[in-house]
């Protein structure tokens, strides 16, 4: 399995990944049989503003009555494979083995977090990404249950909310994100809010002290 990224051929790591985000840039890669890695910088960047958070009336019912229970980093590969598998939310993934590889690395160091929502035992959705100083870069997300994906969202925001971050960025935005609140700003503004966000010392953990 080859760790190379075109087309600068340059060894990919999880600092250099690190590196990466911090300047604003992520990687892809065509589709979970493309070997192949690519670096993305998108003109308009998709991001939810943490106190914009979109909640509708069927979702605040799903949230007072749903019986999921919601906790993060038990289990990064099980989520990863949610990710990554086509079904009725995605017809593909850009989710390769060395993307897996690289994340799992950096869920190890620290810096990759999930969330994930259980039916009992059953893990029925989740997302993950990465925590750097204040800003928060969600990688993906899924769902096999209805809501699943939006409660494990809710749940993000309020923890990354707790623990003082400040950017929730999203990559893209897609309708079912823009129905939650993203919103697309553009490179250069979005340039300077990452840029503050990284000088924020973001605590993921700080919601689980409060709420023991």
């Amino acid at each position: 399995m080859s760790r190379k990224s075109d087309p600068f051929d340059v060894e990919l790591t999880p600092e250099l990944i690190l590196r990466a985000y911090r300047a604003g840039i992520f990687p892809m890669s065509e589709s979970a049989d493309d070997p192949d890695i690519f670096w993305v910088s998108p003109q308009m960047r998709g991001v939810i503003p943490l106190d914009g958070l979109r909640i509708s009336k069927s979702l605040a019912k799903a949230l007072r009555k749903h019986s999921f229970s919601v906790v993060v980093d038990r289990n990064f590969e099980a989520t990863i494979e949610g990710c990554a598998t086509a079904g009725s939310d995605r017809d593909t993934t850009w989710i390769n083995p060395v993307i897996r590889e690289l994340y799992g690395e950096l869920f190890a160091m620290g810096y990759c977090h999930t969330v994930e929502v259980y039916d009992g035992d059953e893990l029925v959705g989740g997302l993950y990404g990465l925590a750097i100083g204040g800003a928060f870069f969600g990688e993906s997300m899924f769902h096999r249950r209805t809501d699943a994906s939006k409660i494990a969202l809710v749940h993000l925001v309020e923890r990354l909310t707790t623990g003082g971050y400040v950017l929730l960025d999203t990559q893209f935005i897609t309708d079912h994100l823009a129905s939650l609140g993203a919103i697309e700003i553009p490179r250069a503004i979005y340039e300077v809010r990452l840029s503050a966000a990284l000088d924020v010392d973001g605590d993921f953990t700080a919601w689980d002290r409060l709420n023991r």
